[in-house]
Order: structure tokens, then sequence, then C-alpha cells
């Protein structure tokens, strides 16, 4: 078996009794490994915890990253500290360590141009790295619709299709799907407000929030969803289709790194 392309994953930090735990949803390990048919390597928060010192300085990212193949933020129930792009708003769910650890990992991962691939938290954390801001309730907004879930409905219900994403014509996601318009689900409190400097708008929600974006400085993979790929990326054949161009993606690092 050839070998596969290794994909880092930014874990969140949550109590699990009295202890702090580095996790990822399976979810999203799952897309990794099968549907880009990677290896995934989860990397801890590197802020500082209940039981650790900061990992800042102490793990050279530069080095890391110069020996895998992509990187994939995945979404979260958390949510980015608000002051990292200027608004005043009390932080509703933080998690301060993932925080420490995307935003290193960003910038790292697009001066190296590796593979970067980044789905609701990892879409806000993406704009708000190169210096965008969030809305930090969508709901609350005048003109926008509620882009949250039911949380007491059933899984498969909360992860079913909520709204339409429409690409512009030409795009990457346009290319990767062969479509203009596709049919998404909807999990998230917050959006973007001001897009980041070099990124491009690519689709948008019926009520004109923003949801797919690419950089075209990036001469291999760089997207960001809003919604949830990871969720039946089996069955959802654009879902299929954003894993395993990422995949691609890596797998061409991957053969550039071995000097073929």
């Amino acid at each position: 078996m050839s070998r596969k392309p290794t994909i880092l994953l930014a874990c969140d930090v949550k109590p699990v009794g009295l202890h702090a735990f580095h996790c990822v949803g399976e979810k999203y390990i799952d897309a990794v490994a099968h549907g880009a048919d990677a290896w995934p390597l989860l990397l801890p928060g590197f802020g500082a915890g209940q039981d650790l010192e900061s990992l800042t300085g102490h793990v050279d990212l530069a080095a890391l990253l110069a020996e895998v193949d992509g990187v994939f933020l995945p979404g979260s129930v958390s949510n980015i500290d608000p002051a990292r792009y200027g608004d005043p708003t009390e932080a509703v769910r933080p998690d301060p360590q993932r925080d420490e650890l995307t935003f290193a990992l960003i910038e790292t991962a697009l001066a190296l141009r590796v593979p970067l691939f980044v789905v609701c938290r990892g879409f806000q954390e993406l704009n708000v790295a190169l210096g965008g801001t969030l809305y930090p309730a969508v709901h609350d907004t005048p003109g926008y619709l509620n882009h949250r879930e039911n949380t007491d409905d059933p899984r498969e219900q909360q992860y079913s299709h909520a709204h339409s994403v429409r690409f512009v014509a030409g795009g990457a996601f346009e290319r990767v799907l062969d479509t203009r318009e596709i049919q998404v689900n909807s999990l998230h409190g917050q959006g973007i407000r001001e897009l980041a400097p070099g990124l491009v708008a690519e689709g948008v929600a019926p009520d004109g929030l923003v949801e797919a974006v690419s950089w075209p400085d990036h001469p291999g993979f760089l997207l960001g969803v809003q919604w949830h790929p990871e969720w039946a990326w089996r069955k959802d054949a654009a879902s299929t289709a954003l894993f395993r161009a990422f995949g691609v993606a890596a797998r061409a690092r991957l053969l550039d790194r071995a000097g073929h």
C-alpha cells in the first residue's frame, strides 16, 4: 500500500469530569481519513490550560508543517474570543487554548503553502486570522437568517439541508463541485461580517452571508466553508468532492516533498 499524506487536525479543549482533554470529533477524523484518504494527526491546543504549560515556543510549527501534507481546522461548539477581532462582546463558550493554536497554525500554513481546509469555527478563524471580523450572533443581526440548528432535534435532522449556497462563476468551488449551487446544513451562531483582505467570497447563503471562501494566492489548496461537509460526506456529492479535492492536494504535496 502506498504511503498516505498526513493531515493535521486542530484540537478543541473540553472538560471531562475534573480534567481537561484535547480532542477532535470523530466525524472530522473520519472525513479526513477516508474522505481525503489521509493519515489524520491530532495537534493539541497550544494555550496554557488547567494542567498544561503553553506550547507556544515549545513546538516549532514551521518544522512540523514542513513534514506534513495538509491542515484541517474543524468546527466546534466553542467560539473565537471577540477581542481577537476588536469586538467588545463578552466571549461565549471560549476556547483560548484552541485560539492560540489555530491562529499560529494558519499563519504558518499560509507561509509554507500547506494545503488548508477549514470548516465552521475554522472558517471563522481563517477570516479573523487574516484581518476580518465576525458577527458574534448572526441571528440577532437585522437582515440575516437564524443559522443555528434546533438542539432539540435528532442529530440527523440538525445536520439536514437548511438552505442553499450559490457560488461565483469560474471560482474554485465551481471547479471542484462542477455546479453553481448546492444545499448545505447550518449549525452556527457566528458568521463573517467583514471579509479579510486576500480572501475571496465564493459562496453566499440566501440572506447574503458569506459561507464559502478561497485564497487565490495559494498555489495548492485553500478553501473554507461555514457549513459541515464532514457530516454524511459519503452520501453528499458536494461534500465527497470537497474532501477528495483536499486529499488530492495533500497527495501532491507529499509527492513534492518526496522529490517525485
